[in-house]
């Protein structure tokens, strides 16, 4: 988190935590009990100008407003600039919930213009198809991309003529699951990554693209919605190979930006539309995009270690600024 920060340029750190448990097994009363719990344990820890928790694995708005209740209890008035990810009617930022997936597909279409590939003829396969799989999905629809398969916990489906999404949206809705979608033909999630397409979108799990699988991948542009889907291991391989990695600490970069909005607009207590905030997005991810590959030249390096690059330098800059207080 600290290095998506850094690439991302916004004056936010990183941390991670959670709780061990299984959401899925709890009840709304539970699930909330336990956040509040959760939270009143580190009260101390976070706050506005401390550290602004925002939503990950297994968390939703709903969550993040039981956060800000929580916090705003302890201080005696409310403080929704104390937590992101929040319902809009909370004060999140309108395009929050898209942000991510609209990073993935900025950041896919800077790609395809610098190789040289036009995204309009471009075919795409995407695993997962939860918030940032399904928002990519339809952003690059849009952009005249032919998404041809998908694929998801419960199966996967593929049409190389080009998937319906809205459709697939539609199907999901119901049946949570791109399987047994009728309108294509049904694929392994395994398969997916073999599939003759220009653009590869990994957008569900960590470790999906190994050594194993990587020397059959056969895109020309992988995006990483997901983070750390690709081994090590496997990122040489496909480097060696010449396909162009987009890191996740970049592609997917447009959630911590978006939360970056959230808090801007908390503390000011003044909100933008979902035009300006798509299009702060929109510079934000082309400005991280050109600062990693135009890093990446000179260095000769792939776009994961320029990003590295990029991140610790700016990180690096500013702890020498700041000096060591003895």
């Amino acid at each position: 988190m600290t290095w998506k920060c850094a690439i991302a340029h916004i004056p936010f750190g990183g941390a991670k935590g959670g709780v061990v448990c299984d959401p899925a097994t709890l009840s709304p009363r539970e699930l909330e009990a336990l956040t509040r719990r959760y939270i009143a344990e580190i009260v101390d820890a976070i706050g506005p100008e401390k550290d602004i928790p925002a939503p990950d694995v297994n968390t939703n708005a709903q969550i993040m407003a039981w956060v800000m209740d929580t916090y705003s209890m302890h201080t005696g008035h409310t403080v929704t600039a104390v937590v992101t990810g929040k319902p809009v009617e909370m004060g999140s930022s309108l395009g929050r919930r898209e942000a991510t997936g609209r990073g993935v597909t900025i950041v896919t279409r800077e790609a395809a213009q610098h190789l040289g590939l036009e995204i309009t003829r471009a075919t795409v396969a995407i695993q997962g198809f939860g918030n940032v799989g399904s928002v990519t999905a339809a952003l690059l629809s849009d952009l005249g991309a032919k998404v041809v398969a998908v694929a998801d916990h419960g199966g996967g489906v593929h049409d190389p003529r080009r998937l319906d999404i809205a459709a697939l949206q539609r199907h999901v809705e119901t049946h949570r699951t791109v399987g047994g979608y009728p309108d294509a033909d049904s694929l392994d999630g395994p398969q997916l990554f073999e599939l003759d397409v220009d653009v590869l979108v990994p957008a569900a799990l960590g470790n999906q693209i190994t050594a194993e699988n990587a020397p059959r991948i056969k895109a020309k542009i992988i995006a990483e919605g997901a983070n750390g889907p690709t081994t090590p291991n496997a990122h040489r391989l496909l480097h060696e190979r010449g396909v162009f990695v987009i890191p996740d600490i970049l592609a997917n970069s447009g959630s911590v930006s978006a939360s970056y909005f959230e808090w801007v607009q908390n503390r000011y207590r003044y909100f933008w539309t979902e035009q300006e905030v798509n299009d702060r997005l929109e510079r934000k991810m082309c400005e991280a995009f050109a600062d990693v590959l135009e890093t990446s030249l000179p260095f000769e390096v792939d776009l994961r270690t320029a990003a590295y690059i990029v991140a610790i330098r700016r990180v690096a800059t500013a702890t020498r600024m700041r000096g060591m207080y003895a």
